[in-house]
């Protein structure tokens, strides 16, 4: 499986596609219980739904230090999209 980190640029341009990645940034960096809430349903539904992105977001989610760290990414690549 891949580090959740390789996928961070394809969830920030998705994000950035939809105008999510503000909102999604304040609550991953608020350390918000809806992030274990929401890795704890990704992983509810593994057993439905098998994907390596999914586990990847769930991992990053469940970590505080990891879910902030891509909040701070999306507001970087925010400011500058390339």
């Amino acid at each position: 499986m891949k580090s959740p980190r390789e996928f961070w640029h394809h969830w920030a341009e998705s994000l950035r596609q939809y105008q999510l990645h503000d909102l999604v940034a304040s609550f991953l960096e608020a350390g918000s219980p809806l992030a274990l809430l929401g890795a704890q349903a990704i992983y509810f539904s593994g057993g439905f739904i098998k994907s390596d992105q999914l586990t990847a977001l769930a991992n990053m989610l469940e970590e505080e230090t990891e879910a902030r760290a891509f909040a701070s990414f999306l507001l970087r690549e925010g400011a500058d999209p390339s």
